[in-house]
């Protein structure tokens, strides 16, 4: 690890990620969901108090417990594996056998580097070797990877990674296409701008299948 403010910095505004898995401590999870809402009420306090806040005004007075529940219980919530979808499987008994596909998932996550929103959609595609999984459930995983602070490009492979295991193929493909609000809203403010990422395995790393499925979400990006 290098301990440089301006290579981490460079690091944090070109959004470069530096693990395929989420950076989380061994001792993440020693604190219970309680403690660590007092503990980050108490951070919040004391960063608006810095900003020069008045925390005696009705408005605010709440604001440190309403982030601090956020934190723990909505968007980061996907850092809890105890919150890890269960994703129950199926026999492909009516042997359908082509490609499956989940467009136009609606993803919240949110940037690692700056703490701002992403936000932007998800299509995920399978091909089935026996085994199916519910619909609902893609959009359940999406959604629980998408609630840690993360980097795109690390979120796009663990839709795949998780999906793959779920359904013993490698046979899994996902496109996020997203707003970084850390580039929309700060630094270079582009706001028409959005970053697309993609994971293909198995079959979709064939130039037609993969094809098919770009065809179906209808975008136009060669990969």
């Amino acid at each position: 690890m290098i301990n440089n403010d301006n290579f981490q910095d460079e690091i944090g505004n070109s959004h470069i990620a530096t693990s395929a898995q989420n950076p989380v401590r061994k001792d993440a999870f020693d604190l219970s969901d309680e403690e660590k809402i007092n503990a980050i009420k108490a951070d919040v306090e004391s960063i608006l108090k810095t900003l020069g806040m008045d925390l005696t005004d009705d408005s605010l007075k709440g604001t440190p417990n309403r982030v601090a529940k956020m934190f723990v219980k909505e968007i980061f919530g996907g850092l809890n594996p105890n919150k890890k979808p269960s994703s129950s499987t199926f026999q492909n008994h009516y042997k359908y056998g082509e490609m499956l596909v989940e467009k136009n998932i609606t993803l919240y996550s949110t940037c690692e580097h700056h703490l701002l929103p992403i936000v932007g959609r998800a299509h995920v595609a399978y091909i089935s070797n026996g085994t199916v999984v519910g619909l609902s459930k893609m959009n359940r995983i999406v959604d629980y990877f998408a609630k840690r602070p993360q980097v795109q490009e690390r979120l796009t492979m663990q839709i795949v990674q998780e999906l793959q295991k779920v359904l013993g193929t490698e046979d899994v493909a996902c496109v996020i296409d997203a707003k970084h609000l850390c580039v929309n809203s700060r630094g270079i403010r582009d706001i028409e701008s959005s970053t697309v990422t993609s994971e293909f395995g198995g079959k979709f790393k064939d130039e037609l299948t993969r094809r098919e499925f770009l065809d179906y979400i209808r975008l136009d990006t060669n990969f």
